[in-house]
């Protein structure tokens, strides 16, 4: 595992440094328009690219990118692991790079790059939240080219986990989201097994579990226009297992929680 150079300042508007984590798997297609989506929305921001080994030459692409652009790290992270493998390696390479704002989106261009300053600002307000999940679910948000049966798929999941798990966030598997250094340098990391779809489900239940305050901004979902999604039943199946599990064990007190602050989590 490593990274291609250190980290510039990459400073957001109250001298945060902010960094937006790209996982990468056969993304060739794709990677090239994130950056320079992600550059015209929020040039202060660093990128971190974390590419699980694409044998299409996505981590080559990345290299080559970065070779231009000195707020752009690589980080080769050997061989396919999953999305949550991908973001864990991300967050530890951030954190100690001493980065106060992380940022997960996808390489696909489904995630709206317009969004990120808002993503950071809520972050940095005096009643600011802890983290900030790009919704398709609230007033404001939406899907564009999705399929009918992804939606569906997406609605059940997201209710399911607000029932199973007795929250009130109301698109929990949403994969583009910031958070403040703080929150995941409190949560346990190292005891996340979530790999798939329920990734984004865990680290959310952890937070709000931990005492933070969760918010949710709309977001426009636009299906991919090039490559082909990784989602398929085995992710499916390990979520709704996950979950089933973690809703259990919140049923009979047995919480994942972790020493910080005393405040009530605001779902």
């Amino acid at each position: 595992m490593t990274a291609s150079k250190p980290t510039p300042s990459g400073r957001g508007r109250s001298g945060a440094r902010a960094v937006v984590i790209v996982p990468t798997y056969n993304e060739v297609e794709n990677l090239e328009q994130a950056v320079d989506a992600i550059r015209r929305a929020a040039p202060e921001v660093h990128i971190l690219v974390v590419d699980d080994d694409s044998p299409d030459g996505t981590g080559a692409l990345a290299d080559r990118l970065a070779g231009s652009d000195p707020l752009l790290t690589v980080l080769h992270h050997g061989e396919r692991a999953g999305l949550g493998a991908a973001y864990l390696a991300g967050f530890g390479v951030a954190l100690d790079q001493g980065f106060d704002i992380l940022i997960e989106m996808d390489a696909d261009g489904s995630h709206p790059a317009t969004v990120l300053p808002t993503l950071i600002s809520r972050l940095e307000t005096p009643d600011h939240a802890d983290m900030v999940i790009g919704s398709r679910r609230v007033p404001g948000g939406g899907f564009v080219d999705w399929p009918a049966a992804r939606r569906l798929l997406s609605r059940a999941g997201n209710a399911y986990a607000r029932i199973a798990l007795g929250i009130r966030v109301k698109d929990a598997t949403a994969g583009f989201r910031s958070y403040r250094a703080e929150v995941l340098r409190s949560i346990d990391l190292a005891g996340v097994e979530s790999r798939g779809y329920c990734f984004q489900i865990d680290m959310t239940l952890r937070v709000l579990d931990a005492g933070y305050t969760v918010a949710e901004v709309p977001i426009v979902f636009t299906d991919r226009r090039r490559g082909v999604s990784k989602m398929n039943s085995r992710i499916v199946l390990e979520a709704m297992w996950r979950v089933t599990q973690w809703g259990a064990a919140r049923r009979f007190g047995r919480r994942r929680t972790a020493p910080v602050r005393a405040a009530a989590p605001v779902e």
